[in-house]
């Protein structure tokens, strides 16, 4: 009998950030300074900051501009008593981005965003952590430093040069290898499965509103580490067909 694998606090935490379309975000009211929570689209940079793609019509934004600090709340909510499901808090300090990366990692998890994104009231925002709490079950309630929610990037630049042409390719020339990582490796329902983010840890999939994570079976730092990860996950996941 195998035995069950340690509980990861560090990685549930970056696990739940990574996996979320939607999440509240947290800011300080400009005129009476008290705590205003509102639900937001969420996606991740390449290392694993949260970004948000928000306008200067909402309150949020007017509050963020006033003052940035603020948090974000990544919810896993599924059947029965939703406080039995992980969810991790992130105090957060917000920062303006005009980063080409962060615009498009964040479209590719809501492509319908594209028709607003360019609007002159909107503008992407990385909301670096600051520290984290995680509540995962009992027993697994957990502090979190911010060095452990988001990952170490150095050495790393060439990954972060080629992901989107990394993206591409492999949609583009290994869409079979997608799928059968998302039916095979994670044991989900057949779809169009794309791979809409890549970072040294792992990759990021999605078909229309389901998205899933995939971890590497090692640290990705470039082109050909990718090359070689990919490869033997493909080849795991055919081994178990």
């Amino acid at each position: 009998m195998s035995a069950t694998p340690a509980f990861d606090a560090r990685a549930e935490a970056r696990r739940l950030a990574r996996s979320a379309r939607f999440a509240t975000l947290a800011t300080l009211d400009r005129t009476t300074g008290g705590p205003y929570p509102s639900l937001i689209s969420a996606a991740t940079d390449i290392d694993g900051t949260p970004v948000v793609l928000i306008s200067r019509l909402a309150l949020h934004t007017l509050n963020i501009e006033a003052n940035p600090a603020t948090g974000i709340l990544f919810a896993e909510v599924g059947a029965g008593d939703p406080l039995v499901h992980p969810r991790v808090s992130v105090t957060t300090r917000a920062e303006r981005s005009d980063d080409p990366r962060v615009r498009r990692r964040f479209l590719a998890r809501h492509p319908g965003a594209a028709m607003y994104a360019d609007f002159a009231d909107f503008s992407f925002w990385r909301l670096v952590p600051q520290g984290a709490h995680l509540v995962a079950g009992f027993g697994r309630i957990v502090d979190i430093a911010a060095s452990d929610l988001v990952l170490d990037m150095e050495g790393a630049d060439g990954l972060v040069e080629a992901e989107a042409e990394a993206l591409d390719h492999v949609n583009r020339d290994h869409s079979d290898a997608v799928s059968l990582y998302a039916t095979t490796l994670l044991g989900l329902a057949a779809g169009d499965w794309r791979m809409s983010g890549i970072d040294p840890e792992g990759c990021d999939l999605a078909d229309g509103d389901r998205f899933a994570r995939l971890l590497f079976p090692f640290r990705v730092d470039g082109p050909v580490a990718l090359r070689k990860a990919l490869r033997v996950l493909a080849e795991t996941a055919r081994a178990r067909q």
